[in-house]
């Protein structure tokens, strides 16, 4: 295994953040629930993709309306 830096800093900051709630997943997700809904940053959910039918019923999967 290749040693990163930036993926031992992650796995770092992941143990403090766990350690901080006692490794309880509850709590952990409740306070990175929190911080995304405090964050300025936009938020993307696009949901299911929808496949358009052509005139003649038939469905195109290269064709996908996001809109629906």
């Amino acid at each position: 295994m290749i040693d990163d830096p930036i993926v031992e800093e992650i796995r770092r900051y992941r143990e403090q953040h766990a350690a901080q709630f006692g490794h309880d997943l509850r709590r952990i997700v409740e306070d990175l629930r929190e911080k995304e809904r405090r964050s300025a940053h936009p938020l993307l959910n696009p949901g299911p993709r929808r496949i358009k039918k052509s005139a003649g019923g038939q469905r195109h999967e290269a064709e996908f309306d996001l809109t629906e």
